[in-house]
């Protein structure tokens, strides 16, 4: 079962276009959904993540901020399925 993650983003980010260029080539060997989600769309996720997009982030939690961290989402990914 693919897990739902949230990719908060600011258009003209550079660092948002290469997080999301990394977790796509993931996508094909990783089992996860993502949905992106532009920060400036709402002034309580500009408060919240305006600073560290950009963010991937499953509900509540985020796992990476910035860059990318292949290795913390596969163990977020695996501690999620019950499998190491």
């Amino acid at each position: 079962m693919s897990r739902q993650l949230s990719f908060y983003y600011r258009d003209g980010c550079h660092l948002c276009d290469d997080m999301w260029q990394h977790l796509q080539s993931l996508r094909e060997t990783l089992a996860f959904e993502l949905a992106s989600i532009n920060v400036d769309s709402d002034p309580d996720l500009q408060r919240r993540y305006g600073t560290l997009i950009p963010v991937l982030a499953s509900e509540e939690e985020i796992i990476c901020h910035y860059y990318l961290d292949p290795v913390g989402l596969e163990r977020f990914l695996g501690a999620g399925s019950g499998t190491e």
